[in-house]
């Protein structure tokens, strides 16, 4: 029966959307009715309000739901979406203040004298406008009331010019930044969760480990890196549209012809360019840059876009007049000055000490003082110019009320989803199908599509992805990350904007084109568009460098990145240990061969073994390495006829579980069902479980006999590799580890030389004073020789004479006889610190640094740039890892 009712749901959310009931309210109202009539039939015909659904019950799934709603504003995690209304309000802000039209005008009149150059420059200003304002609706209605008349009156086909607007305006959803991306990025936090939790259960289930390896865990993403995998798809895409304007312009003249100019290119028209193009592009730097360099989270950088559109309309709004550029040139230096003083200046107020100081605080203040005034001063001029700022907070206000009111009515429809088996339903009906992940991928960007006819991108992106994405996130046979599925959605989303019936961006400009332009050439002008969407959504999946490498380029730079010894990060810095071996590996067995010959007999006895080891461990290094790379390419072969067994008998077995979930639930259900007014129900279920047993049987039986002799000699396989690599780890390891920690001690002398006074005098004060008076002091000194690398034994004496000087009897002599062995340790430890530094020092330091990118990779601290590179290039493609599970 929970079908039935979520059959009833999905109608009624059908039905409501259909009649034009407003879809904030058409979501949580079918969810609402549908779990309350379930809970009423389930009383009314079994005296259970449990019974119609999947799992749980009605307060279960209505207080879920109420989570859901709370957690849209309440949870912490979910902080991303603060930037929705300041991005609309910078949207709304430039297209109210006419900066856009500025930029539509100025580069028509730039491109134009090119054939099919107005198609061109529409594009260009759409590229613009997207990364500053991303509001399709301000975007299309510009371009249709200010180039549509232009491009009709220059010869340009109506098809083509309603068409190049209409994309154009729709590229604001996934070039960032993009109300569109925050949203996905929102819905995929929630989905790596669970998609990191399925695929927990299923190395569980495939291994019998409790714990799954962290580089088999799901990647997840945020709206900064989601803007950052969106910003190279979205340059394909305007890439993609130039080319076919330019074709089409080449092939048919006539359809889109050159446009003589209007005036000579001469310095007053560049400065005009310069005043129009210059602010958004200064913007656009500000806002991305600031995202891209890690110095502003997505929410900062709204902030900043908001603040840089009120300063440009402050301007724009009193064009020619006096003093028009005053409060945005204030601005200006005000920002400049808080970059000099925080570039030298400390100016944390807790830490001022000198004059300096003082000085980088009040300039600081001063600069704040300005900025806030400009936003003021061009806030002032917003709100008395045509009340333009007033407009533009109410439209913020309903832009982002609409966003927020369907995603909490889409929460309660996920909770009622779920709550009738829907998502399960959904994931057995894609890991059913044959073809694996990609078989799942296509059919879900299919029906995304599709479901583009009909709604809008929101809904697509609440109530769709939050079901589907866990499922293709959880699949280790692609083993894709969340940021390249939030952009392939993305751009599978932005086609809803073109494709009739409902396109909005039709919608939009039906409503400002002129009467000559009839419905029917505006849907015949979309459909290259929608195909060159499709082919850079094609691009873009056969290539997920293009989404994953700049994400992971940035984070692997930034001052955050992991270390390289992180286990996400291994296999790809084993690929470049691999790669430095193949070029440089004379030289660095050379360096070794150098180094193992030098003499080591006056060192400690303990340190003199320790070195010696290293060496000889460095010199096996690349071979295990190797033998590793070998082992994987072992793996790799055998791989290929042990997958499609894999593969079958991992389906068979899904199967069998999924049927005997099935069978469990119904149990459960047995179990609730007592008395004779239940005797028939008992019956039928008792026959349907003893059918589903047998049919369990059958599937387990279709597993071949050599499946657990196969699976055993592969495990054996990747077992043999595990166990290599870690000896290669464990090895390079403690090779880099003997040479860096001799380092350290040798580097240390003058240090330890710097005690020794202090030491001298603290021997005779123990002599002289009483063992009282000097505890605190031979303490002290203990600490600061513990500091020192490899003065252990100096500071052993020293704690037993500061325990003989402490305890209850005080053993005086003992006391003096330690901080004489100290005295004597130290005096040693300084002769043969002397002698390594003057014969070793040179040698070992060239010996790390040749080892340094190789053997000591995992040891450094942080990725060196070229590593930092080669890996974000190397973990930006997909890697199957399936056959692990």
């Amino acid at each position: 029966m929970e079908l039935f009712f979520l059959a009833l749901l999905i109608m009624l959310m059908a039905g409501a959307l259909a009649s034009g009931y407003p879809v904030a309210f058409a979501l949580p109202g079918s969810a609402i009715i549908s779990i309350v009539l379930a809970a009423i039939c389930g009383y009314l015909f079994t005296g259970n309000t449990d019974a119609f659904f999947a799992q749980g019950g009605p307060s279960q799934w209505l207080s879920a739901g109420v989570t859901n709603l709370r957690g849209v504003y309440w949870e912490v995690e979910r902080d991303t979406l603060i930037a929705i209304p300041l991005f609309i309000f910078m949207g709304i802000m430039l297209q109210r203040s006419k900066i856009a039209e500025d930029l539509l005008i100025t580069m028509a009149q730039l491109f134009g004298s090119v054939r099919g150059g107005l198609g061109i420059s529409v594009v260009f200003v759409g590229a613009l406008l997207a990364a500053t304002t991303g509001i399709l609706g301000a975007t299309v209605v510009a371009m249709g009331l200010i180039s549509l008349p232009a491009m009709l009156r220059n010869g340009y086909s109506k098809s083509l010019s309603t068409g190049t607007i209409a994309a154009s305006g729709t590229l604001g959803q996934i070039i960032p930044p993009s109300i569109v991306l925050i949203i996905l990025a929102d819905q995929l936090a929630s989905a790596v969760d669970q998609a990191g939790t399925a695929r927990q259960n299923l190395f569980k289930q495939a291994t019998g480990e409790l714990s799954m390896p962290s580089e088999f865990g799901v990647v997840s993403t945020s709206a900064g890196e989601m803007f950052l995998g969106a910003f190279i798809p979205g340059l394909v895409l305007v890439g993609l549209y130039m080319t076919y304007i330019l074709v089409v312009a080449y092939v048919r003249p006539k359809v889109a012809p050159a446009v003589a100019r209007e005036g000579a290119i001469d310095g007053a028209f560049m400065l005009k360019v310069g005043l129009a193009l210059i602010p958004p592009l200064s913007l656009i730097f500000l806002v991305l840059g600031s995202i891209i360099a890690g110095v502003a989270t997505v929410n900062q950088a709204g902030a900043i876009g908001a603040a840089g559109a009120l300063l440009m309309a402050g301007y724009r709004l009193k064009e020619g007049e006096p003093g028009a550029f005053r409060p945005a040139i204030l601005g200006g230096i005000s920002l400049l000055t808080i970059a000099f003083t925080l570039a030298n200046f400390d100016t944390n107020i807790k830490s001022i000490s000198t004059s300096d100081d003082v000085f980088g605080v009040t300039l600081a203040t001063a600069a704040v003082a300005g900025l806030l005034v400009a936003l003021a001063w061009s806030g002032y001029r917003a709100l008395k110019i045509d009340n333009t700022l007033q407009g533009v907070m109410v439209e913020t206000a309903k832009t982002t009320s609409l966003v927020f009111i369907i995603l909490l009515g889409a929460a309660m429809l996920t909770a009622a989803f779920r709550a009738f088996g829907g998502e399960e339903i959904v994931k057995q009906f894609l890991n059913g199908l044959p073809g694996g992940f990609w078989t799942q991928f296509v059919i879900v960007m299919a029906v995304i599509f599709v479901l583009g006819f009909f709604l809008d991108f929101i809904e697509i992106a609440v109530v769709v992805v939050p079901i589907v994405a866990p499922i293709l996130l959880a699949d280790p046979s692609a083993n894709i990350t969340a940021v390249w599925l939030g952009v392939m959605i993305g751009l599978n989303i932005q086609t809803s904007f073109l494709t009739p019936p409902f396109g909005f961006a039709l919608f939009y400009l039906r409503g400002v084109a002129p009467a000559i332009v009839k419905t029917l050439d505006m849907y015949k002008g979309v459909i290259a568009f929608i195909i060159l969407q499709l082919v850079a959504l094609g691009i873009v999946g056969y290539y997920p460098t293009l989404v994953n490498y700049l994400p992971s380029r940035i984070s692997l730079t930034s001052a955050t990145a992991p270390p390289p010894r992180n286990p996400k990060l291994q296999y790809c810095v084993e690929q470049y240990v691999s790669a430095q071996f193949k070029e440089h590996g004379d030289s660095i067995a050379a360096a070794i061969s150098t180094v193992s010959a030098l003499d080591l007999s006056y060192l400690p006895k303990k340190l003199q073994a320790t070195t010696r080891q290293g060496f000889e461990t460095a010199a096996g290094v690349r071979s295990l390495l190797e033998l590793a790379n070998t082992q994987a390419q072992s793996v790799t072969a055998q791989s290929e006829d042990y997958r499609p067994l894999h593969t079958e008998v991992r389906r068979t077995q899904r199967i069998a579980r999924k049927l005997s979930n099935t069978v469990d639930k119904m149990k459960s259900e047995l179990g609730r069902l007592h008395g004779e007014q239940h005797a028939q129900r008992r019956q039928k279920l008792e026959a349907q479980i003893t059918a589903l047993e047998i049919e369990i049987n059958g599937w387990l039986q279709k597993i071949p006999e050599q499946w657990e002799t196969e699976q055993s000699t592969f495990q054996a396989l990747q077992k043999t590799e595990r166990d290599v690599r870690a000896k290669y780890r464990q090895s390079a390891d403690d090779a880099y580890k003997s040479v860096s920690e001799l380092l350290l001690i040798l580097n240390s002398t003058e240090v330890l030389r710097s005690l020794g006074g202090d030491l001298h005098t603290l021997t005779s004060n123990v002599v002289e004073n009483e063992p009282a008076d000097m505890v605190d002091a031979v303490a002290a000194m203990s600490k600061r020789v513990g500091r020192v690398d490899g003065a252990k034994d100096i500071k052993s004496h020293l704690s037993k004479a500061r325990s003989a000087l402490k305890a209850k009897s005080p053993d005086k002599k003992k006391a003096i006889k330690q901080m004489n062995e100290a005295a004597a340790a130290y005096a040693a430890q300084l002769a043969w610190r002397d002698k390594a530094t003057s014969s070793l020092l040179a040698a070992l330091e060239s010996y790390e640094l040749e080892i340094r990118g190789t053997i000591g990779a995992r040891q450094q601290p942080e990725l060196p740039r070229e590593l930092a590179l080669f890996v974000a290039k190397c973990s930006a493609g997909h890697r199957d890892i399936s056959l692990n599970f």
